[in-house]
């Protein structure tokens, strides 16, 4: 995924969210709706999540240094956690408290153009930012579908401004709902029910994200696709005859670290060897140009040897254990 297609969908979720947020407040101070405030605030945080989005790609761009020799890369995925963060506890957790308060004190709504103008306005803005997201991450998504995508995404930006653009337009609607059912009846208890169903909207959601963000922060593999791309550059079936083991690792959404044992010749020389590595490494770049760091260490690969370790089911290209068999088997007894 592209960092600019991220950058483009962002800047089109902040000038739609900072816009919507004006018009919100305007319509809550004329109207008193809770659920306008909610929604309200909701915009404020999308606003300073997309800062947020936009920050962590400015410095994730730094070079690397003696004490971050994999560069920072991994500040995208810190600054998406915190993105979570500041949905669940701005958006979410404000919206609930204020649903709570207006279903306990519920009072009429005034002017009601106003919020109904606002959000009428409001769901076209998002409309137009969601949109933006959508196409931005079909550039990339493939075949894969929707779910997939902001579950196996390496960039966070574009999963982030979805998830969070598909909450702003359900948000609205369930404020319109909130709002109308209200003016309807003249109970106010209907628009904060509306705002506590945006509150549980936004908290489900960020813990989607807290998930999903998580599991990058941690450190994810390469995807299959890359995987088997970089085994077949690997092997070059004459000095590099197979992989003994390997682990990826993304030091970034762009950046993928490549380690590998790899298998030779037992009477290849210490010059054939390093020509054999530094082809393969150049053959990796070139089927995925984003390996940018890569380790190979040759070794004479012995299956044996290899399933010998101390925990043979765990050990990296060890085939697979056999059952050792229960207790009252008499081979396990000496029997």
């Amino acid at each position: 995924m592209s960092a600019s297609g991220g950058t483009k969908a962002i800047v089109a979720a902040l000038v739609a969210n900072l816009s919507i947020a004006v018009a919100k407040f305007v319509a809550f101070l004329f109207s008193g709706s809770s659920s306008m405030l909610a929604e309200s605030v909701h915009s404020l945080a999308d606003s300073g999540n997309q800062g947020l989005l936009l920050l962590g790609g400015k410095k994730a761009k730094r070079e690397a240094t003696p004490q971050h020799p994999f560069g920072y890369g991994r500040e995208r995925y810190i600054y998406a956690f915190l993105v979570s963060i500041v949905l669940f506890s701005v958006g979410g957790m404000f919206a609930v408290y204020e649903g709570y308060e207006k279903i306990k004190h519920p009072h009429e709504i005034t002017a009601w153009y106003w919020p109904v103008g606002v959000l009428v306005f409001a769901i076209i803005a998002e409309i137009f930012s969601f949109r933006t997201a959508i196409k931005e991450s079909n550039l990339t998504r493939g075949d894969r579908s929707w779910t997939e995508f902001v579950r196996r995404s390496k960039a966070p930006e574009l999963p982030v401004v979805l998830l969070e653009d598909l909450g702003a337009l359900v948000g609205l609607i369930l404020a319109l709902g909130g709002v109308g059912l209200a003016l309807a009846t003249g109970n106010g208890v209907w628009d904060g029910i509306g705002t506590l169903c945006i509150g549980i909207l936004l908290i489900v959601i960020a813990i989607i994200l807290a998930a999903e963000t998580k599991s990058l922060l941690l450190g994810e593999s390469a995807g299959l696709e890359e995987v088997e791309k970089i085994k077949v550059a690997v092997v070059d079936g004459d000095t590099v005859t197979g992989i003994i083991h390997m682990r990826t690792l993304h030091l970034g959404p762009e950046e993928l670290l490549v380690a590998a044992k790899i298998a030779v010749q037992h009477d290849d020389t210490a010059v054939e060897i390093a020509n054999a590595i530094n082809a393969a490494e150049n053959r990796i770049r070139e089927a995925v140009p984003i390996a940018r760091v890569i380790y190979l260490e040759p070794d004479i690969f012995n299956a044996a040897a290899a399933a010998a370790g101390t925990n043979p089911g765990k050990t990296p290209g060890a085939p697979a254990p056999q059952d050792p068999g229960t207790p009252d088997d008499p081979k396990d007894l000496g029997h």
